[in-house]
């Protein structure tokens, strides 16, 4: 299968030199030319095996200059006892016969940025070897909180690659900070930003469109890539998880093979909640894409209106993984919601660059309303749901919160019975000082100490990773001003 640039569809390359680009040189995401179709039969094949099997079928869809035997090498790597918790890999828990959590953070770093990001870094391998790179690849990745440590922890001591991380100084947790800046590996590299994510993400964009500064890396024997959404090799992976969601729930008798199931996602950059759209594509009997926004609601007023507009305040809240005001993957929707139209996709972005504003056309806002449901959650509601399920004997972390209550919303709303699946996509222990102030206690700190305590008062059992946290040195202390994250680059690569 061939990909092309959401910008220009006459940019085309197979499957292993579209992961290795990871954004095409035209600013473009890069998306396959047709989307493979399946039917209850091949949804039945996969009932009955383990997630690692569902993965490379899966997979082997969209990338076939990969071998299947190639794809389950992969996923049993990724996706082993060593580094996930449960052999279930991604469970899904029931809460009631029409409430299902699918809990995403089960990995090495507990988010779900690991469902894709244990993945990448074999897809990429393959992929220099498959197009006969002899370049060492140098990935940039702006992270608003989990996608940089999962991208280090799955490309550390990886070959012929080197990882820089930006993060928003002051824009993450605690935890996740600690997670970062205590990275191993002597290819990893991470520095703060000075301002918000969509900061980062803005400079990670202009030096992968900068023609000078490609130029000087070829010259020192590096490439860029990225480990963001931006990749599809990043996008497909989460793609696995709702057609496996869907396989666990037929097999335990939750749905029979055929009805349909609503999703809701908590998302910032629309990667997660895309990856949910492109298995309903497919033919994965989905109903509502419910998308879940925190006070950063520049999505829920797309969703409804068809008016993207970033212009507006940007709220640093207790969900910060979705403090994004640029939501990347948007791009992907819009070019299959226009007919794969790549002109009318780059007016839309080329008035996102000049004045932070674009309106999708009728045809799009017809599609959007069809597929999707928009709604957001404030940190008042985001405190509430968290109290709310730990009185039901679930803990759950602030994103997830977000995905609940908006997940209620939708149903008041509505009035829709379907089952839905709200999607579970860190750990609790992530965001403990928020978690413990909204189950009623009082945080004794405000960084990793507060692991112990959360454990004391709830019984949940932490992540071993995160244990592993308390003591470890921290190695990194860098932070730049986003016009000096070019040279961030050069002299990591120095």
């Amino acid at each position: 299968m061939n990909y092309y640039s959401t910008r220009d569809k006459f940019l085309r390359m197979d499957s292993a030199e579209a992961v290795k680009m990871g954004l095409s040189r035209d600013g473009g995401l890069l998306t396959p030319e047709t989307i493979p179709q399946i039917d209850r039969a091949f949804l039945g094949n996969l009932v009955s095996e383990r997630y690692q099997t569902r993965a490379a079928k899966v997979m082997g869809l969209y990338l076939t200059d990969y071998t299947e035997e190639e794809l389950l090498t992969f996923a049993e790597n990724a996706y082993g006892p060593d580094k996930f918790d449960t052999e279930a890999v991604a469970p899904v828990r029931t809460l009631d016969e029409n409430t299902h959590c699918l809990e995403l953070w089960h990995g090495p770093t507990s988010a779900f940025k690991d469902m894709a990001l244990q993945m990448l870094p074999q897809l990429l391998s393959a992929a220099l070897r498959k197009t006969g790179e002899d370049k060492t690849v140098c990935i940039l990745v702006a992270t608003s909180g989990d996608t940089g440590k999962a991208a280090m922890e799955g490309f550390a001591g990886v070959p012929q690659t080197k990882i820089m991380v930006f993060y928003p100084k002051d824009g993450v947790s605690k935890v996740q900070e600690a997670q970062m800046v205590t990275q191993e590996g002597e290819n990893v590299g991470v520095c703060a930003v000075a301002g918000n994510f969509d900061d980062a993400q803005a400079g990670v964009k202009r030096i992968f469109s900068d023609p000078a500064m490609r130029e000087t890396l070829a010259g020192r024997g590096y490439f860029l890539s990225s480990a963001n959404s931006i990749n599809w090799g990043r996008i497909l992976p989460q793609v696995v998880y709702y057609i496996s969601a869907y396989c666990d729930l037929v097999r335990d008798g939750k749905l029979k093979m055929g009805d349909k199931v609503n999703f809701c996602v908590p998302t910032g950059n629309f990667g997660d909640i895309l990856a949910a759209y492109y298995a309903k594509r497919m033919g994965l009997p989905v109903g509502k894409l419910i998308c879940a926004s925190n006070r950063n609601d520049v999505l829920t007023d797309f969703l409804r209106t068809g008016v993207y507009d970033r212009n507006r305040p940007f709220r640093t809240t207790m969900s910060p993984s979705m403090d994004i005001l640029v939501s990347s993957n948007l791009e992907r929707l819009l070019f299959d919601l226009s007919g794969e139209n790549d002109a009318e996709v780059r007016g839309y972005m080329s008035a996102l660059a000049e004045s932070g504003k674009y309106e999708v056309s009728g045809q799009i806002k017809a599609a959007l309303k069809e597929e999707f449901w928009g709604g957001f959650c404030d940190e008042a509601g985001t405190a509430a749901a968290i109290g709310e399920y730990y009185k039901k004997g679930y803990l759950i972390d602030t994103h997830t919160a977000v995905a609940a209550s908006v997940m209620e919303q939708y149903r008041r709303e509505t009035g829709d019975k379907t089952v839905t699946v709200f999607v579970s996509t860190a750990s609790p222990y992530k965001f403990c000082n928020h978690v413990l102030t909204a189950i009623g206690e009082t945080p004794a700190g405000d960084g990793v100490e507060l692991l112990d305590q959360l454990c004391g008062v709830t019984g949940v059992t932490v992540p071993r990773r995160l244990a592993a946290l308390k003591g470890r040195e921290r190695r990194f202390n860098l932070t730049c001003e986003k016009p000096g994250m070019d040279g961030v680059v050069l002299d990591f690569l120095e």
